[in-house]
């Protein structure tokens, strides 16, 4: 089971989003994307989504771009990812298995898709950021 290229890239857009919460300045897309190695255009539909979803809010002018609307220690990453893949609608599409087999194979993916849920719930956005901190820490011991 892979992280979808659309819930990697908005974690990373709300990651860098959350390193400049406390400043209160908004981010442009071509920051977000030249720090985060996101391409542009994709971004821009990303954060789009994300406003619909009510994780950022867009600024216009000169000094524009993109802002939090919550905390970061207050969205999970579960929060984020079900507003990119949409887990909700997927959960009501799921249809009765037709053979015994099929109704076996339904139960166990169910299970895993609650581990999944489970270790997403578990982490938010400071969550994140902090171990991408400590990493950088770790990176640094290195150069000594």
């Amino acid at each position: 089971m892979d992280l979808s290229s659309k819930s990697e890239y908005a974690l990373l857009a709300l990651t860098e989003l959350s390193l400049h919460y406390n400043k209160g300045e908004p981010l442009r897309i071509c920051q977000i994307a030249a720090e985060q190695s996101i391409p542009d255009r994709y971004l821009e539909q990303l954060l789009a989504t994300l406003r619909r979803g009510g994780f950022v809010k867009s600024q216009r002018g000169a000094k524009g771009g993109y802002l939090l609307t919550r905390e970061p220690w207050k969205v999970t990453l579960l929060d984020v990812v079900s507003c990119i893949e949409g887990f909700e609608a997927k959960a009501k599409e799921a249809k009765t298995p037709k053979t015994t087999e099929g109704a076996v194979v339904s139960e166990i993916w169910q299970e895993v898709r609650q581990s999944a849920e489970s270790v997403l719930e578990g982490y938010t956005l400071q969550d994140l950021v902090d171990k991408r901190n400590a990493r950088q820490q770790v990176d640094l011991m290195y150069y000594i």
